[in-house]
């Protein structure tokens, strides 16, 4: 009974955050998701008995493509910011 519960939570909260992941208008808010949705899905590879998939989905799913997001979000913001000229390189003005 107690794992029909827990797998139905699990179920609904990787629905919810991919759901979230989607239709999220913030960058930053849409990649902690991702991560979040990372860590989930490793925690039901876990509940599927499947302890090394899990151990790859938590390192490259969650670990390496959310810092890889991250900083390509961070990059962005830069871009979005500056009017994506390089304002700050010197240069001619006029």
């Amino acid at each position: 009974m107690i794992d029909w519960l827990v797998d139905s939570i699990l179920v609904l909260a990787l629905l919810s955050t991919a759901i979230g992941v989607l239709w999220s208008a913030n960058l930053f808010r849409a990649v902690v998701m991702f991560i979040a949705f990372g860590l989930l899905m490793a925690l039901a590879w876990v509940r599927l008995q499947a302890p090394d998939i899990a151990l790859a989905e938590a390192a490259i799913g969650a670990g390496l493509t959310g810092v890889l997001l991250l900083d390509a979000a961070r990059h962005l913001g830069y871009n979005r910011r500056c009017g994506g000229e390089g304002n700050d390189q010197g240069g001619a003005s006029g």
